[in-house]
């Protein structure tokens, strides 16, 4: 069999059957915290449910689509550098075109020209949220279709989870490794651009809205949205990090990450400032400011560790780095088992785990809802963590096995 298209013999999510089951159950996830926390109550028991036109609006959908078709354009505009990718399964290295900063940038720009020059009402998002949710969820069922089909164009590279041979199975995990057009790769521009940036607009928009009624903007809307400003800006400073990551490397594009990276990221990311719209919480200036040192904790150990590892990737001779404790492993490459790497196998997990915190405090302990994330965030990582796990275990053999032994614990020491 074609190294492109060797065929899968494990399933993960327990299968077909989980696949059908999360493919309903994510969009009925992001519909039924748009309902359980709406502009009347933020109650966990489902109040009354959305009418249909609830769901649709014209507006809504078209200002996603050009949204969609805006960033597309940026991303394929001579803004920005290209550079070349990790290493494939099939030998290969992809060029990417790395202009996400312009786009966040050019985004922001866009913004405050439409809200402070122009007047538009921008809490539109808020009075019709549910439409800008459903109108993401079409695209990413529509996306999924076509990658799926787009798959069995010939020459295409699959990818080793996404090719059982089960027509639902592979549709949802993703049957193709790096699916493009032309130029165009739409797992890296659907995992970067559309939603990530359209996260914080909604923030903003959130922001608006509880100006708009309570003639005020809390202080704990101001931290959530900066804190969340600050982790997108982080993320496309350091863009090219992504290249090295599972989903670029190892998974297919279908429809669990091109409904996650545009409809589940913003649209359940953003429910904290949602809640906030409503339910302003007015902090002390010491809880503000014990909120952003925990927040400043988790992302210097998620910077500083991720920086770490891409620069030994990169440049291990550096003087910041060479010093590093390592292990030789029979590949010819070396594990990192010293520095942010040899107090855990995943700092840069615990970062994001203790900024996802951070996030929610703001809105204070009276309500379980604006936990979602954080709650969600923690059994994901810990799942990414184990699939990390095994295809290193795959790729290293019994070495992965003598870095156990060195760096013992996953996550927390002493603890896990």
């Amino acid at each position: 069999m074609s190294e492109k298209a060797v065929k899968t013999t494990t399933y993960e999510f327990f299968g077909p059957v989980g696949a059908l089951t999360l493919t309903i159950m994510l969009p009925l996830t992001v519909i039924g915290l748009y309902v359980m926390c709406g502009a009347g109550t933020c109650d966990i028991r489902i109040p009354t449910l959305p009418c249909w036109p609830d769901f649709w609006h014209p507006h809504a959908y078209s200002i996603f689509v050009l949204w969609f078709i805006f960033h597309a354009l940026i991303y394929l505009s001579p803004l920005g550098k290209t550079v070349e990718g990790s290493k494939l399964r099939d030998g290969s290295r992809l060029k990417y075109k790395i202009n996400g900063l312009y786009a966040y940038v050019i985004s922001h720009i866009i913004f405050a020209v439409v809200y402070f020059y122009f007047k538009l009402p921008v809490s539109f998002v808020y009075d019709h949220y549910l439409a800008f949710a459903m109108a993401s969820t079409v695209l990413s069922f529509a996306l999924a279709v076509y990658l799926y089909a787009k798959s069995f164009a010939p020459g295409a590279v699959l990818a080793l989870g996404g090719n059982s041979g089960n027509v639902l199975y592979d549709w949802f995990i993703g049957r193709e490794l790096n699916p493009r057009l032309g130029l165009f790769d739409w797992k890296t521009f659907c995992e970067m651009r559309p939603g990530l940036i359209g996260w914080v607009i909604i923030n903003y928009c959130m922001m608006v809205k509880q100006y708009e009624i309570h003639g005020v903007i809390s202080n704990s809307m101001m931290l959530v949205c900066f804190f969340q400003f600050w982790y997108i800006l982080d993320t496309f400073w350091f863009e090219t990090a992504i290249l090295t990551t599972m989903d670029i490397v190892h998974d297919g594009f279908g429809f669990m990450l091109a409904f996650g990276d545009l409809a589940w990221l913003p649209f359940t990311y953003s429910l904290q400032a949602r809640y906030l719209v409503d339910h302003p919480t007015h902090l002390s200036w010491f809880a503000c400011v014990l909120i952003f040192a925990f927040n400043m904790v988790g992302y210097l150990i998620f910077r500083l560790s991720n920086s770490q590892k891409d620069l030994f990737r990169r440049s291990p001779d550096h003087p910041s780095v060479r010093d590093l404790a390592t292990l030789s492993t029979e590949r010819g490459t070396k594990l990192i088992v010293s520095g942010w790497w040899g107090i855990c196998r995943h700092p840069n997990y615990v970062g994001d785990l203790v900024m996802a915190l951070a996030w929610s405090l703001p809105c204070g302990f009276s309500n379980v809802l604006p936990y979602f994330y954080v709650l969600y965030f923690a059994p994901l990582l810990i799942h990414r963590q184990f699939r990390d796990e095994h295809h290193c275990k795959e790729k290293y053999g019994t070495d992965w096995d003598k870095y156990c032994k060195i760096v013992k614990w996953r996550l927390i020491p002493g603890l896990y």
